[in-house]
C-alpha cells in the first residue's frame, strides 16, 4: 500500500489527526516558507509522533551545522533536501536522505541519478518557495525514470480529488500532500483525513 507524508504540519492538533488517521510520515518545513517551524517547535511536535511514523525534516540549502543540530535535536528519521544542494554535499552528511527535484521537462527527471539517496521526490517547481505551489505537473514524465518505484516520492498538487488517480498511474512508494490537506493556508482537519483515507484505497 502506497506510504503517506503529510507536510508542512505547525500544530499538534494536525499532527495528532494525521497521526490517528494513518499517516505513515509527517514533515517539518526548516526551509524559508508560511509553514515554517522552529527546531523547539518541531520538537514539541514531533512528541506528538509515535514510533513507526517518519519524522522529515524539509530543507533548502542548510549548512552541516543548521542539518546536524536539527536531526539530533528533534529528532529526525530524514533530512529532505529541496535546494541546489549538490550530489557531494548530500553525501558528506551522511544522514539519511530524500533529494526533491522539480519537474518541468524531463531532463528536470534525469537529472535524480546524479545523486546517491536513500528517496528521489519528484514535485511541481514552486511559486514564491521551493515546492508547496499546490500544482500538479505531467506525471508521464516519469514513466521512463529509472529509478525503482519503492525509491519514489511524488508531491505538487495533490489532494482527495486526484490521489487514486496519482497512484493509478505512478505508483510511488509514497506520495507528499501540503497544500492539498489546506484551508485559506491552513491544515484542515477534515482534508488530512479524506486525503488519507482514498490514499489507502490505492493499492501499489
Amino acid at each position: 500500500m502506497t506510504k503517506v507524508k503529510i507536510c508542512g504540519l505547525q500544530e499538534v492538533e494536525h499532527i495528532q489527526t494525521a497521526v490517528h488517521a494513518g499517516a505513515d510520515a509527517v514533515g517539518f518545513v526548516f526551509a524559508p516558507s508560511k509553514r515554517h517551524v522552529s527546531i523547539e517547535q518541531a520538537q514539541l511536535l514531533a512528541k506528538q509522533v509515535p514510533q513507526g511514523v517518519l519524522k522529515i525534516g524539509v530543507f533548502v540549502n542548510p549548512t552541516p551545522a543548521e542539518l546536524q543540530e536539527a536531526v539530533e535535536r528533534v529528532p529526525l528519521d530524514y533530512v529532505q533536501y529541496h535546494g541546489e544542494e549538490t550530489a557531494a554535499f548530500i553525501a558528506e552528511q551522511g544522514f539519511p536522505s530524500i533529494k526533491a527535484l522539480s519537474i518541468r521537462t524531463k531532463v528536470d527527471v534525469q537529472a535524480a541519478a546524479d545523486y546517491q539517496v536513500d528517496y528521489y521526490l519528484f514535485d511541481a517547481p514552486g511559486t514564491d518557495f521551493k515546492g508547496g505551489s499546490g500544482q500538479t505537473f505531467d506525471w508521464t514524465l516519469l514513466d521512463e525514470v529509472g529509478i525503482p518505484r519503492e525509491r519514489l516520492i511524488l508531491a505538487g498538487g495533490l489532494k482527495a480529488e486526484n490521489i487514486e488517480e496519482a497512484i493509478t498511474d505512478v505508483d510511488p512508494h509514497m506520495v507528499d500532500v501540503s497544500s492539498g490537506v489546506e484551508t485559506d493556508g491552513i491544515k484542515d482537519h477534515k482534508k488530512i483525513r479524506t486525503f488519507l483515507q482514498m490514499a489507502k484505497r490505492g493499492h501499489r
